[in-house]
């Protein structure tokens, strides 16, 4: 376990290990931050890969959000490495998709919906109140999302339980930025349709189209306090 390094700026990234939240990390990484990732499990993964390769920027921490206890454990494991200092981005992109695009909500198992609503609506919620004393005043606070969240513009419907899941998570955090008042950024960040493991080949854009571009818009948004629910090149997106 290494402490963290003075000089360089904080990002913790939670749900690291592939797909976006690996993308993620390895951009803010380019950017000169010291990176915490979090992984789910004792698997390998490409973000092990990356440290090995040399990264000495990286910790890898691991948590299941799902679990309350979980993160306050990495609460605390942070909290003996950071030795005072605070976090500057907290990026929760941890999520799930658990059925195809023309799976109906009724067609879905009680345990996939549950799992899908809890690791996608509740847990990012739960990971932004447990690791908040650890989170700088003005420090950037963004979540992962979806356009298919927005309600507005749900006109082709698909994806019934992973859009209800990003429409709560966008819902819970408004509650969350009302109750706790515009004292940070606060982003809801919709990457587009991206070629990963959840999104599938398919998709339109790939990682390094979607990417870049999204951390260079949380990047611009630092120090403009309130929430705000944005695709990846800044634009807002209807509620």
């Amino acid at each position: 376990m290494k402490n963290s390094t003075p000089d360089r700026p904080i990002a913790l990234i939670v749900g690291a290990s592939r797909g976006l939240g690996f993308a993620v990390a390895t951009e803010y990484l380019r950017l000169g931050y010291e990176v915490y990732g979090t992984v789910r499990s004792d698997a390998h993964t490409p973000l092990h890969d990356l440290r090995e390769a040399g990264s000495d920027a990286l910790h890898i921490e691991r948590v299941d959000v799902t679990s309350t206890g979980e993160i306050a454990a990495l609460h605390d494991r942070l909290a003996a490495q950071l030795r005072g200092r605070t976090i500057d981005v907290l990026f929760v992109v941890a999520g799930v998709s658990l059925a195809p695009q023309e799976a109906r909500a009724i067609d879905m198992s009680d345990t996939d919906i549950v799992t899908t609503m809890l690791t996608n609506a509740i847990a990012p919620l739960r990971v932004i109140e447990g690791l908040d004393d650890l989170v700088g005043p003005d420090a950037t606070i963004a979540v992962m999302s979806s356009g298919q969240g927005s309600i507005g513009r749900n006109e082709t419907g698909g994806f019934e339980v992973y859009r209800a899941s990003k429409a709560a998570l966008n819902q819970l955090t408004r509650s969350y930025a009302a109750r706790r008042g515009a004292d940070r950024p606060l982003l809801l960040m919709a990457p587009g349709w991206v070629q990963t493991d959840m999104g599938g080949t398919g998709a339109p854009l790939n990682v390094s189209e979607s990417i870049p571009a999204l951390v260079a818009t949380v990047e611009h948004q630092r120090g403009i306090p309130g929430l705000r629910y944005l695709d990846r090149h800044g634009e807002p997106i209807p509620w």
